[in-house]
């Protein structure tokens, strides 16, 4: 196998042009296989195979910088630069991360995991290059979804005006997660026409290089001429209005033209664009006719594409199904998604109520602006993010949305540990940066019916309102649910020795660890706060006050959220109790199984159980 001459960074360079087609076969198997036993992000790897030997072929990554856009694209990376063997460990605890990490190798020129960073942190780079004097070349390789990202756009523009050296690689697959949408994605459907353009120049240089003596000089007069010519056949060229010289669309599955303009843009001065076009899923037919599926998948079955485990009702769907509900009798309802409609359980929204349904593209900031302007205008927008993604539109959370006190609801998927994407996708931090925001109402259901019903509440409440929920389905348990009132939470069960408090996904773990001491004689008070602001203040000091003694289990970092919230009550009410917190430490939280994270971080149910023993005693 070709795959065994690859071992370390520069392998690929030792292959002729026959041999990396024939490795380009086995990293599709490759990354199949590994992908449909570990899960990951597989539709995207799959469509970059080609780019990447092309890249990895021309450039010296001893020295050159490559920096991959959000890096859901980066496997055949990894294999060509040493990780070949760990990459069965893909997304495992204590194996290698699924996206790019520097301290994995240096090839890894920039850790990333969300979209639209890359333009920006090649600039970067190439100043200090340019500062350094350094002889490198930087390369950023950036997908068509990624451009919808306003960081994308501000950074082309500051690009282009700086005639700095540098190489744009524009990845056009016509994708992101969902199906691409707005202006950009119609700009590029042009700028693909030129296909058309490009097959007929590579028959006319064929033709054109039989002829004796001279062809090989027409051939050179024709790429002196090729701007002009371009500026002819493609409408609106605004990449190079904007200060790039633009290059393509190429055929990105075509290595040996892959390699030629890589080459020859080597040579050229100020900032290049590249604009290569590829198949998303590329070789996996089941991908390619549904990439947005697989996209990011867990264990599938390869002969027909199925998941091993078969998708369970979760709170993404339960949301899904609820908004409908809700929309069908309040027609203000208006729903938003950045790029991620499936994910977010708003697909059948979509379908229902196309005209109430908004697809951004990948510009949370855009999205949380635009749903104040829609609430400011009557309407009740209901917008769906991710929890790591919220982090980049805190700002339009505080000026554009609490300042003026608009009902935005805003909806939190993915909170808490998240798993196998690791560090960039942990929803660790939004309890904490979103409590000290004033005029934010902030609820955490601990199951299905108490999402239902805090939707319920929500819409009538005519504030901006925080929804925050986990990845995946509910506790298997029964937690008693009541309606909703403002600031209030529930008592679940009540004892005197012991006050356990919780939120949201880790109710449901107050109350098996509670029902655990009951064989140790330890009743236990088990509240669910229900809301983080407000809070429940007098219910909680009361609660503490009987036992004298509290634990907070928080599905988050130790700083800022509920734990935080319960230190300072304590401290404020000179309350003299013994006290243990349970959350995750003032750190960056790796990949690996959410029960292996739980489990090393001590906030797992048997680690609280036994740490509630050792307090009693």
């Amino acid at each position: 196998m070709l795959l065994d001459k690859i071992n370390k960074t520069n392998d690929i360079k030792k292959l002729n042009l026959k041999e990396k087609k024939l490795l380009a076969k086995e990293i599709r198997d490759y990354i199949l296989n590994v992908t449909s036993n570990n899960g990951g992000h597989l539709a995207s790897s799959l469509g970059t195979v080609e780019l990447t030997i092309a890249l990895e072929s021309v450039f010296d990554l001893n020295k050159d910088k490559i920096i991959w856009d959000v890096g859901h694209q980066c496997y055949t990376h990894k294999i060509l630069n040493g990780r070949k063997n760990e990459f069965k460990t893909l997304r495992k605890f204590g194996g290698i991360s699924g996206f790019p990490k520097t301290s994995e190798s240096k090839t890894d020129a920039f850790n990333t995991g969300h979209s639209s960073t890359s333009i920006s942190a090649a600039m970067g780079m190439a100043k200090a290059r340019d500062l350094k004097k350094r002889n490198q070349y930087i390369v950023a390789v950036i997908g068509d979804g990624a451009l919808t990202g306003g960081m994308a756009m501000e950074a082309l523009n500051h690009v282009g005006s700086s005639n700095t050296n540098m190489i744009v690689v524009l990845n056009d697959n016509e994708m992101s997660i969902s199906k691409n949408v707005g202006g950009i994605n119609k700009l590029l459907t042009k700028l693909r026409v030129k296909k058309n353009y490009t097959r007929s120049n590579k028959y006319g240089k064929r033709i054109v290089s039989h002829i004796p003596i001279i062809g090989n000089a027409i051939i050179g007069l024709v790429r002196k001429t090729k701007d002009s010519i371009k500026q002819l056949i493609i409408p609106g060229m605004y990449f190079e209005e904007i200060g790039f010289r633009y290059l393509g669309p190429f055929d990105g599955h075509d290595i040996a033209e892959l390699e030629d303009i890589l080459s020859r843009s080597k040579d050229l001065e100020g900032p290049t664009l590249i604009h290569v076009i590829t198949k998303k899923g590329k070789g996996y037919k089941i991908a390619e006719d549904n990439p947005d599926k697989f996209h990011g998948v867990s264990k599938f079955d390869i002969n027909t594409g199925l998941p091993i485990n078969k998708k369970s009702i979760d709170y993404s769907k339960t949301f899904g199904k609820k908004l409908v509900e809700l929309a069908k009798r309040n027609k203000d309802i208006v729903a938003i998604t950045a790029a991620m409609k499936d994910g977010t359980g708003l697909s059948e929204f979509a379908s229902t109520f196309p005209t109430r349904f908004f697809d951004v593209g990948i510009a949370e900031q855009h999205a949380l602006t635009f749903a104040a302007g829609l609430a400011s205008n009557g309407l009740i927008p209901c917008v769906n993010i991710y929890s790591s993604f919220y982090q980049r539109c805190y700002d339009q959370v505080i000026h554009d949305i609490c300042s003026q006190n608009l009902p935005v609801i805003m909806f939190v998927d993915r909170a808490g540990i998240v798993g196998n994407d690791g560090e960039t996708h942990q929803g660790m931090f939004d309890l904490s940066f979103f409590r000290c925001v004033p005029n934010l109402i902030i609820m955490a259901p601990a199951n299905f019916k108490e999402l239902e019903y805090m939707m319920e509440y929500a819409i009538k409440l005519n504030k901006p309102v925080i929804i925050r929920f986990p990845r995946g389905g509910e506790a298997s348990i029964d937690i008693p649910v009541k309606h909703l009132r403002n600031g209030k939470c529930s008592i679940i069960e009540e004892g005197n020795d012991v006050t356990i408090i919780s939120i949201g996904k880790t109710v449901s773990k107050a109350v098996n660890v509670s029902n655990r001491l009951k064989s140790n004689k330890i009743n236990c008070e088990v509240i669910n706060c229900r809301f983080l602001k407000p809070f429940d203040d007098k219910a909680v000091i009361d609660s503490i006050r009987k036992t004298g003694k509290v634990v907070v289990i928080e599905d988050g970092t130790i700083i800022g959220g509920l734990c935080s919230k319960v230190k300072e009550l304590i401290a404020e009410n000179n309350l003299n109790v013994k006290a243990l917190y349970f959350a995750y430490p003032d750190k960056f939280i790796e990949h690996g199984d959410v029960s292996q994270l739980e489990k090393k971080y001590k906030n797992d149910e048997d680690s609280i159980y036994n740490e509630i023993i050792s307090l009693t005693k």
